[in-house]
């Protein structure tokens, strides 16, 4: 026993799945009964937030969730095939400078932008057209340090099997990317998530998550904003885990590499 407390308390140690799970177990132990002794008036126990949550789904948390959900996953589409077309225009010169413009528009808030969207968007295409700017620029950023950092000697080696450049960018830049791709589209996707509320409360009547957090907490009921909070929480671990599993489908070979006990 002694000695696997030293493991865990040990730089770089490799730890099995078992004590992985181990951990998780122990960590959401603590932090629940944190969340029951701690002393703040301010912040909800679990019971008045389950109860929260219970009159929420009675007045119908679920036609909002998937109202929010849709929005998410539309999203999240567009900016995927937007920010994938951009990254791989960079193999071509005159695409970077542009592409490089793209990428720095993350600096930007999008709050100020919402004025302009809104001469040309109107409801739930104001949404959209705000989720997937923010999403875009991150992915299209990552992105394009994937493309940069890959080997001169995988593009080397291409063209010694004599294929033309189009197919080294096929092969090599496309194909040879896709796993790292779908690892940033996970991470992509929790933007979405944390854009809701702002985008779902410029346009309120579609409702969805956003807006429904926004009116409860003009109202100060913090126990529903919980409430509402651990259901994206929720729903966001959930759809990580899914973009997971497609990706250990379609990209099997990704995690070879990595040590399993």
């Amino acid at each position: 026993m002694l000695g696997f407390i030293r493991q865990l308390f040990s730089p770089n140690q490799s730890t099995s799945t078992a004590t992985k799970k181990f951990l998780i177990l122990v960590w959401a132990a603590i932090g629940l009964g944190f969340w029951i002794l701690q002393p703040s008036p301010l912040l909800p126990g679990p019971g008045a937030v389950l109860n929260a949550l219970l009159e929420l789904w009675s007045n119908g948390l679920a036609a909002h969730l998937l109202v929010s959900l849709q929005l998410n996953l539309e999203a999240l589409g567009i900016s995927t095939a937007l920010s994938l077309g951009l990254a791989y225009a960079t193999v071509l010169p005159v695409f970077k400078p542009p592409v490089a413009f793209v990428a720095k528009l993350r600096f930007l808030g999008l709050t100020g932008l919402t004025f302009l969207f809104g001469l040309y968007l109107a409801g739930h295409q104001l949404k959209v057209g705000l989720l997937v700017l923010g999403m875009t620029v991150f992915f299209t950023t990552s992105m394009m340090a994937v493309v940069a950092a890959i080997p001169r000697e995988r593009l080397d080696h291409a063209r010694t099997l004599g294929m033309s450049e189009w197919r080294v960018v096929w092969e090599v830049v496309i194909l040879g990317t896709i796993d790292q791709a779908l690892e940033i589209l996970k991470q992509n996707a929790a933007v979405g998530w944390l854009m809701l509320t702002m985008v779902e409360g410029l346009v309120r009547s579609e409702g969805g998550m956003g807006a429904m957090l926004l009116n409860e907490n003009r109202h100060f009921k913090l126990e529903a904003v919980f409430a509402l909070q651990l259901t994206i929480l929720v729903i966001g671990l959930l759809q990580d885990w899914g973009l997971g599993l497609v990706r250990k489908m379609i990209c099997p070979y990704a995690d070879l590499a990595v040590e399993r006990k």
